[in-house]
């Protein structure tokens, strides 16, 4: 994925977001941003996770399934044990390593 793609996607995300609040302004749309705060703010995580997926087993056009495919899978369990961001992010590199050790 290039640069110019990824932040053009930020660019966008920020965008519609800023579309929606000036749009809305001043009126009385109570009901509506009760219902869409929760989705609303689980946008950028899911945009994120995305990105994070694509770049993780996506190669040329091809499915790469490497040693980092273990440490985002170490890493979705630690989050849900709900380990801190320190200690989740040292598991994934630690298990990434040993198994590109291990690999050779």
């Amino acid at each position: 994925m290039s640069w110019l793609l990824l932040t053009a996607m930020i660019v966008g995300a920020y965008g519609f977001k800023a579309i929606g609040v000036f749009a809305l302004a001043g009126r009385d749309t109570g009901a509506i941003s009760r219902r869409l705060a929760p989705f609303s703010a689980l946008v950028p995580a899911a945009l994120f996770a995305a990105l994070i997926a694509v770049q993780t087993v996506g190669a040329e056009r091809s499915l790469s399934l490497d040693a980092r495919l273990v440490g985002v899978a170490v890493a979705v369990i630690a989050s849900w044990r709900r380990a801190p961001f320190v200690l989740t992010v040292g598991l994934a590199m630690t298990s990434t390593a040993a198994i590109r050790a291990l690999a050779g």
